[in-house]
């Protein structure tokens, strides 16, 4: 598994004065005095001090007793961090559960697309918890009713807090374990921290010293039984919630999170479960069960940072971690006791603020940090990552930008603009690839222009020359790469990119690739991954489906063809190899003319491969998303190529008319390619199976030959020729394939899913 990247968002610069805990005691006993809550248990260590504070009433129905340090209380969703979550990750660590697994894996009936980290970090779209009515009880009744309840939503567009999704992984430690989460727990967590007094369902004789909550639905006052009316129902030991433990046995918990996992966990277990694992998409930021920065971290208070975590309790406990101090906050109060009305929301805040007085935090670039208000999140494309470092990276330089209208940040700001006004950059001239500075244009040669906005001469890298020449780079300290790639061997732009570098290496320049996202994702590979010609659009030995990012692929070829260019990739960040375009949040803009949405991009490595032979929709509303000649007999092409039973997509008879390129204003019948599953979609086996077939049916009419300008492959097309299947042309680029595989990996920057 590759673990996410940290970047350690504070640095602590101030020190815990002797007397700075008076203040946070203050605001317990003025809350307590006031009766909300009854009584509290505070525990607080930041470093090698510590402060505990015992105040108020553990109980005043029926009668009046002392809160006592240890006091027993009910956890409520404490218990999902406190005995669901490590035992997830234990399981995890022996290999038993996987992360990115999806739950129907432990729990076959559930639904497909769920994952286990989905439900770690409550993004699965799940309901918030079990529906009171009709009216229902018994712990496999209770998990039959959380695996057939409809979803909200798919998982990973929205953070919604869910007692479901822990009801869940309860049961997969069940199944996984064999045996029940309580068990488990208490053998592989609470005894070898010495947690002697935590545990579900708690003896009789633990009852005088347990905090209790409110009356029952019979009016009997809950003391030693769970409050949660579903883990009730369900038995009491339950993933959400049925934990009873003491402020003294969380110590023990805390402890052993900021000693890296020590007795219990380890320490690459403990970093992978406080990083935030919610996609970038998500406004909300959650680790692997702990909340990071979401409408749940009132405990945070005011001044801890970014990149602490903790949890709260519904009972009105909570626990906050700010791992660089080596700080934690626990508190420990029954706020239902003794009507159910109390209310300590704000305290958690208020104790978190005063917790953290006297300490000062300096924050670092980098993830993770504060959301604005009214901030969309997306990924970071590497121009909104340099943005957030302050232009640093260029800092002092000269430097020449290559760019075209892709050239953008989240907000929709040219690169052009920003890098002119940046400070402490200079922008001296800008360098235009194929389609011009704009991505307007669609001739064979472009010339040089200048930029209205900026003033800056436009140099045309598709015109007499395809790279800087030396006299342009003489007075540059550098070149600046940021032009959005669609994931297509033959793009062009990859080519521009490769030249460039070779022309910095020689002039011993620096080379920046801003990097961009894979708009067709970073996981598939496909076609021959070798060429006969290097040219344009075959610049090095990829396939046509290639799953690599511009910085990537930059430093491959960096690494194979011994360039030796000195290269620094500005990283996409949020970006997961399985996610889409239409996945990151950022704005589309059409890369060049014919370039028009995600569903071209996604057929283009396939279906490109045929617009020298026929027309692929150019001069028409849909480029590379309808294909035909004059010559085609739609309904019969359709009919054939559905019959080919082609994974992700299907075909429909059209007729058509292209305004330009090949057949220009001839009447054309064909197909309208439809995508129907995007996850199993092969584009470049369509456009393969495509050309098969028209070969088949019209071997005197379609211009076989013309395929390979862009295949780059003759030994392909003669098989074509001699009459070859789909699936035996796939075939053949197999072992080669293989090896690009291996030869990718080590250049891969960015996590799989």
């Amino acid at each position: 598994m590759i673990l996410p990247r940290i970047i350690l968002p504070l640095l602590f610069c101030g020190v815990v004065h002797a007397d700075e805990f008076d203040s946070l005691r203050n605001v317990v006993r003025q809350a307590v005095a006031k009766g909300n809550p009854p009584g509290a248990v505070l525990h607080v260590e930041s470093g090698e001090k510590k402060m505990t504070l015992v105040e108020g009433q553990r109980a005043v129905s029926p009668a009046k007793e002392a809160m006592t340090e240890d006091t027993v209380f009910d956890a409520a969703s404490l218990t999902k961090v406190m005995a669901t979550l490590p035992s997830v990750l234990l399981l995890m660590e022996k290999g038993k559960i996987e992360l990115e697994a999806e739950v129907r894996r432990y729990i076959p009936e559930f639904r497909a697309g769920i994952t286990v980290r989905h439900l770690l970090t409550h993004t699965s779209g799940l309901r918030p918890g079990i529906p009171k009515e009709p009216v229902w009880s018994g712990y496999d009744t209770g998990i039959k009713l959380a695996v057939e309840l409809a979803s909200e939503g798919p998982p990973d567009r929205f953070f919604r807090y869910s007692d479901i999704n822990f009801i869940l992984l309860g049961e997969i430690v069940r199944r996984v374990s064999g045996i029940a989460l309580n068990e488990f727990a208490a053998k592989n967590v609470f005894a070898p921290l010495k947690m002697d007094s935590t545990r579900f369902l708690p003896p009789e004789d633990w009852h005088p010293r347990i905090a209790p909550t409110e009356k029952d639905q019979d009016g009997v006052m809950l003391r030693g039984v769970v409050h949660d009316p579903t883990s009730r129902k369900m038995g009491g030991v339950t993933g959400h919630a049925g934990l009873f433990t003491t402020a003294g046995d969380l110590t023990k918990y805390a402890r052993m999170i900021l000693d890296g996992g020590a007795g219990v966990l380890k320490p690459e277990t403990v970093k992978l479960m406080t990083t935030p694992h919610t996609i970038s998409t998500v406004f909300e930021r959650r680790g692997l069960g702990w909340d990071i920065d979401s409408t749940f971290s009132r405990p945070r208070g005011k001044t801890f940072p970014i990149g602490s975590f903790g949890h709260t309790g519904f009972t009105g406990t909570s626990l906050w971690i700010e791992p660089q101090t080596k700080t934690f906050v626990i508190f420990m109060s029954s706020r239902l006791h003794p009507d159910g009305n109390g209310s300590v929301r704000d305290l958690y805040e208020e104790i978190g603020t005063a917790a953290a007085q006297g300490m000062t935090f300096a924050t670092a670039s980098g993830p993770p940090w504060p959301r604005g208000e009214t901030e969309v999140p997306t990924v970071l494309n590497g121009i909104d990552v340099l943005v957030r470092r302050k232009f640093g990276d260029l800092k002092g330089l000269r430097i020449g930008l290559i760019t075209n209208q892709t050239g953008i940040d989240a907000q929709r700001r040219s690169t052009i603009d920003l890098l002119a006004t940046a400070p402490d950059v200079r922008l001296k001239k800008l360098f235009s690839p194929e389609h011009g500075i704009r991505g307007v244009l669609d001739q064979e040669k472009i010339g040089d222009t200048k930029d209205k906005k900026t003033g800056l001469p436009v140099l045309s890298l598709y015109g007499e020359r395809r790279a800087p020449s030396p006299e342009q780079l003489a007075d540059l300290d550098a070149l600046v790469f940021d032009i959005q790639d669609i994931g297509c061997r033959f793009y062009t732009y990859i080519g521009t990119m490769r030249v460039c570098m070779e022309a910095a290496a020689k002039a011993k320049k620096a080379f920046y690739v801003l990097d961009r996202v894979n708009p067709i994702g970073g996981l598939a590979v496909e076609g021959p991954a070798v060429v006969d010609e290097e040219k344009p659009t075959a610049t090095h030995a990829i396939p046509l489906r290639h799953g690599m990012t511009a910085g990537e692929l930059a430093l491959m070829m960096n690494a194979e063809r011994f360039i030796g260019c000195d290269l620094k990739v500005i990283p996409v960040e949020g970006w997961r190899r399985g996610m889409l375009f239409d996945h990151t949040g950022l704005p589309w803009i059409n890369p060049s003319p014919n370039m028009r949405s995600l569903n071209a991009a996604q057929l283009y490595p396939g279906i490109g491969l045929l617009e020298f032979s026929v027309s692929v929709g150019r001069g028409t509303d849909t480029p590379f998303e309808v294909l035909g000649a004059p010559y085609v007999n739609d309904l019969r092409l359709a009919h054939e190529l559905n019959k080919l039973g082609l994974s992700g997509v299907q075909f429909t008879p059209v007729r058509f008319t292209p305004t330009t390129s090949v057949f220009k204003n001839e009447a054309c019948g064909g197909v309208r390619i439809v995508i129907t599953d995007r996850a199993a979609l092969k584009p470049v086996e369509a456009g393969v199976a495509i050309i098969c077939t028209l070969q088949r049916l019209y071997p005197k009419s379609f211009a076989l030959s013309k395929v390979n300008t862009l295949l780059n492959c003759e030994a392909l097309v003669k098989a074509i020729k001699a009459g070859e299947t789909w699936k035996a042309i796939e075939a053949w680029w197999g072992v080669d394939l293989a090896a690009f595989g291996e030869r990718r990996e080590g250049f891969l920057k960015y996590e799989q899913k």
